[in-house]
């Protein structure tokens, strides 16, 4: 019985770290996504120039 169980745990965890990590890459696209936006889209800083469009 205990077999089973360590198995059924062990399924259970590689299901979850599975999941967990494709969740992770879908976020990942996203913000890679987003920050080139931020390249394209800048709004206009002083004197005209383009400015940065995050502050640090």
């Amino acid at each position: 019985m205990v077999p089973l169980i360590v198995v059924l745990l062990l399924a259970l965890l590689l299901f979850g770290a599975g999941f967990a990590l494709k969740a992770l890459w879908w976020i990942a696209v996203i913000v890679l996504a987003v920050w080139l936006l931020g390249f394209i889209i800048r709004p206009a800083g002083h004197g005209g120039r383009k400015g940065r469009w995050y502050r640090w």
